[in-house]
């Protein structure tokens, strides 16, 4: 049994959304709903880091969008990702495990 799966269900505290811009780099941008703006702006600044020179085609693009899943987690963020990709065709989203 994981940390995880022991830890009470707690509420999010802020909501992001990674929105990808397009082919040419920044490929990406974040946008919050609600939460702490300081919170918020240290998660766009590790998820930038993350993901900025990168496409969603990339492969390395999967590991790194995991990482921003448990980052998410971990500071009680909900998380959207809009890859521009209608739902049937867009990656299975990573803060979906079962």
């Amino acid at each position: 049994m994981s940390f995880a799966e022991n830890a009470p269900s707690q509420s999010p505290v802020g909501h992001v959304r990674v929105v990808y811009l397009g082919p040419v780099a920044p490929h990406w941008d974040v946008h919050s709903d609600f939460g702490d703006p300081r919170l918020v702006d240290g998660f766009r600044q590790r998820v930038m880091a993350r993901l900025v020179l990168l496409p969603p085609h990339d492969p390395q693009f999967r590991r790194n969008r995991e990482r921003v899943a448990r980052d998410a987690e971990r500071e009680l963020l909900s998380l959207q990702w809009d890859l521009g990709l209608p739902d049937e065709a867009a990656p299975p989203d990573p803060a979906y495990r079962s």
